[in-house]
């Protein structure tokens, strides 16, 4: 597997509960945009907060943003990465791999790292990489693609691209 087009996946939270964005952003192997989507905010009502309780953040990021966002873009991708754990569910919906890249900062927080794998430095931080159960064994080989690419590249920075961008498209929206 050569890694020549990625997908950054992305989550994005409106103040006052206006809701949740998602987003993707198609790149080159460089990390130059391709493609970028956007969600319109998703907003879950009570009756569904009350129904979903414990797994509405998952059902959110996987059948609300991800699958969706997948379905929309028109450019081939080779590899998804995601900051969130919960975005992992996707590796269930579709056949692309979804990688969760991570610094030593966000190990803690963003769930189980019992497979993590460091793929380098971007300088101030050490970058690992992680994956669902169902492809915990090609991650050796995706983490050997990805170190080539993070080597030059630092891997976290799109995912601050997709968040400003998101602000942008609500404040374009709202008139702000």
């Amino acid at each position: 597997m050569e890694i020549s087009k990625l997908a950054f996946l992305e989550t994005y939270t409106l103040e006052n509960n206006e809701g949740i964005m998602g987003a993707i952003l198609v790149t080159d192997a460089d990390t130059k945009p391709l493609e970028f989507r956007v969600t319109a905010p998703i907003r879950p009502t009570n009756f569904q907060k009350t129904l979903y309780r414990n797994v509405l953040m998952e059902h959110i990021l996987v059948e609300l943003v991800s699958v969706p966002l997948l379905n929309a873009i028109n450019e081939q991708i080779d590899l998804i990465l995601v900051r969130d754990p919960l975005f992992l569910g996707v590796n269930d919906k579709q056949g692309v791999r979804v990688i969760k890249v991570f610094d030593e900062n966000d190990k803690g927080l963003n769930g189980k790292t019992n497979g993590a794998v460091k793929i380098g430095s971007d300088g101030n931080s050490t970058i690992f990489v992680d994956t669902s159960k169902k492809f915990s064994d090609e991650l050796p080989d995706i983490k050997d693609k990805l170190k080539n690419l993070a080597d030059s590249r630092n891997l976290i920075e799109p995912f601050d691209r997709l968040k400003i961008a998101c602000e942008q498209v609500h404040l374009q929206k709202t008139g702000d």
